[in-house]
C-alpha cells in the first residue's frame, strides 16, 4: 500500500517558468489576468515572474508591472526568481513573499545557463541569501540538473548535497531539487529525497520535475512516498529550459492534482477551476498545450453509450 503525506502544497510556476520561453510574448494585461485566475485556484505558492534582464529574457521584461498589478489572493505566497543582486533589488521593490534563486549542480550546465562557474554562482547566491534575509524576505534556492545533466550525464549526489547544505546553513528557508531535463527516474528521486530529509530535516524541500521522458508523475509519486510535501508544477505542462537540449515542459499541474486527488491526498487546488484556466492557455500562448487531462477529462468523466446497445440487448435484462 502506498503511504505518504495526507496534504501537499503545489507551487504553480507557469507564469514564470512556463512563459519565459514561449515564442509569442504574452502581453502584460494577459499575464496579470492569468495570474489572477491562478490565484483563485487554491495554490499555496505562485511564481509570478523573473527579475532578469530584458535582453536575456524579453518575455519577462515587464516583471515590475506584473507584480504590482496582480491581485494577491488570500493565503497565496507570491515568489519571484532573481538571477543576481541587481534583480534582487528590483524584486524587493515589488513586495514578493519569497525569492527564488537558481544555479546548476553541474558545472557545464551552470556555465551555459548562467555564464559562471559553480563556485562563482555559489558565492553570488550566498551573498543574495544574506541580502534577502537582511530585508526580511525568505529565500528558496533551486538547484538545477540534480538528477542528470544533458552535457555531463550523471550528477554526483554528494556535490548536490554539499550545495544544498551550504545554502541551508546560510539561512535559505527552502531548497528545490530540479529535474531540469527530465532525466530522473523514481528510485533515484526517492534516494536523493530521503538523503536530503535525513541531512536537512529543517529545510523546506521542494521537488521540480519535467516530463521530458514521461516519468514526471512517477517521480512525483516517488518523492511523495518519502515524505515530500512541496511540488513545483506548471499549468498545461508549460515550460522548459533554453539551455537544456531536448527538455520539454514541466510536469502538468492539472495532472499532478488529478493524481493526488484520486489518491485522496489534499492539494488545496480546485481542479475544475484549474482546468478552466488551462483551457484558455492555447489562446494565451498561441499554440496547443500538452495537457492530456484537458483532452481526456478526469478519470470519472463518462460518455454516452452507443445508441445500438439498447436495441441489441433488448429483453436480455
Amino acid at each position: 500500500m502506498l503511504r505518504g503525506p495526507a496534504r501537499i502544497e503545489i507551487n504553480e510556476v507557469a507564469p514564470r517558468d512556463g512563459l519565459q520561453i514561449e515564442p509569442a510574448v504574452v502581453p502584460t494585461d494577459a499575464k496579470v489576468a492569468f495570474l489572477d485566475a491562478l490565484s483563485a485556484c487554491g495554490f499555496a505558492r505562485i511564481e509570478a515572474t523573473s527579475f532578469t534582464s530584458a535582453k536575456a529574457i524579453p518575455a519577462l521584461a515587464d516583471a515590475e508591472a506584473v507584480m504590482l498589478r496582480m491581485q494577491r489572493g488570500a493565503g497565496v505566497r507570491y515568489t519571484a526568481l532573481v538571477p543576481n543582486l541587481r534583480g534582487l533589488e528590483r524584486a524587493l521593490s515589488c513586495r514578493p513573499d519569497e525569492l527564488n534563486l537558481v544555479m546548476s549542480a553541474s558545472e557545464t550546465h551552470n556555465r551555459a545557463n548562467l555564464r559562471m562557474t559553480r563556485a562563482q554562482s555559489q558565492a553570488q547566491l550566498l551573498a543574495m541569501v544574506e541580502a534577502a534575509n537582511a530585508a526580511g524576505v525568505p529565500v528558496n534556492v533551486s538547484l538545477s540538473t540534480v538528477f542528470g545533466c544533458p552535457f555531463e550525464g550523471e550528477v554526483d549526489a554528494d556535490a548536490v548535497m554539499a550545495l544544498a547544505e551550504s545554502f541551508a546553513h546560510a539561512g535559505a528557508a527552502g531548497i528545490t531539487l530540479c529535474d531540469t531535463t527530465g532525466m530522473a527516474y523514481p528510485t533515484q528521486v526517492a534516494a536523493l529525497c530521503e538523503r536530503f530529509q535525513r541531512s536537512l530535516p529543517q529545510a523546506g524541500l521542494t521537488i521540480h520535475l519535467h516530463n521530458t521522458r514521461g516519468m514526471g508523475l512517477a517521480n512525483a509519486l516517488a518523492a511523495w512516498q518519502t515524505g515530500v510535501t512541496r511540488f513545483d508544477a506548471a499549468a498545461g505542462g508549460l515550460g522548459g529550459c533554453p539551455f537544456a537540449p531536448g527538455a520539454s515542459g514541466n510536469v502538468s499541474t492539472e495532472e499532478l492534482v488529478h493524481m493526488f486527488d484520486a489518491m485522496g491526498v489534499d492539494t488545496g487546488v480546485d481542479l475544475a477551476r484549474l482546468l478552466d484556466v488551462v483551457a484558455g492557455l492555447p489562446a494565451l500562448v498561441q499554440r496547443d498545450t500538452d495537457s492530456q487531462l484537458l483532452r481526456a477529462g478526469t478519470r470519472l468523466r463518462t460518455h454516452q453509450a452507443p445508441a445500438w446497445l439498447a436495441e441489441h440487448f433488448v429483453g436480455q435484462g
